[in-house]
């Protein structure tokens, strides 16, 4: 028990205080710089081609995921693991409607899916590695966090002021307070080589976005932006295979 209150007393002070110097930070508006990609070349008609089109891995890894419901380790962990698919289905559409002509409005769409992928994979740490009555209690609430986010951050755009600092915690937060959790507790279903790859890799595809032109300017096939999205869609496979059975195993 002491072991266990260790463990969620370091992931609470982390979260607290996010929350708490999240207070301090002024209000963050939409950058519209953000939109301005470096490769915006068009093919078959499409404009910025390959930023849309590198959104397909993600339908693929949905799909997947889908197909492989009957080896979900852990029955307790099946309802985040179906959100967890759709909200990834669900990003190749919004990315590629985002992409086709970005803006802040169209934004809107990449995001959403994403806070959802984002929160049912929380939950379902929080399940697989402390309870996993808390996990699914926590499921749909945190979805609606997540949405409320977005919620947030539009009607302060749409109010001339806009505020990002809601989708900032849900996007980042987790990132911080999955590897606590993988690190202080051990798992019961979730494979953690998995989830460890496919965190690794979702932080290699935001270091590729930070470099979108740097990474054009060197070879000029691909954009980071693009290699971002083939990154995550990577993690986003990984993610999912956490959640399987062992081949020839339990």
């Amino acid at each position: 028990m002491a072991e266990i209150d260790r463990s969620l007393m370091g992931i609470l002070i982390v979260a607290v205080a996010a929350v708490a110097i999240m207070f301090f930070v002024d209000p963050i508006p939409q950058d519209p710089g953000y939109h301005a990609f470096v490769d915006g070349r068009t093919l078959a008609g499409i404009p910025n081609a390959w930023n849309v089109l590198t959104n397909l891995p993600f339908l693929f890894a949905g799909i997947w995921g889908f197909a492989r419901t009957g080896r979900i380790v852990a029955p307790e962990l099946r309802t985040q693991y179906l959100v967890l698919c759709g909200g990834i289905a669900l990003v190749a559409f919004g990315s590629a409607y985002y992409h086709y002509q970005p803006s802040t409005s169209a934004l809107v769409w990449d995001r959403l899916p994403m806070t959802i992928a984002f929160m049912a994979l929380f939950s379902a740490v929080i399940g697989d590695r402390f309870s996993w009555i808390v996990g699914r209690a926590l499921l749909w609430p945190l979805v609606a966090l997540g949405i409320g986010s977005i919620a947030w951050w539009i009607r302060t755009e749409s109010a001339g002021a806009g505020d990002l600092r809601p989708y900032a915690l849900v996007q980042f937060l987790p990132m911080l307070l999955l590897p606590l959790a993988l690190w202080l507790r051990p798992h019961r279903w979730l494979r953690a080589g998995w989830l460890w790859a496919g965190l690794g890799a979702y932080a290699a595809a935001k270091l590729a976005e930070y470099f979108d032109s740097a990474i054009f300017a060197a070879g000029g096939l691909v954009s980071g932006h693009s290699l971002k999205h083939l990154l995550a869609a990577i993690a986003s496979f990984w993610v999912i295979a956490a959640f399987h059975t062992v081949p020839g195993g339990g």
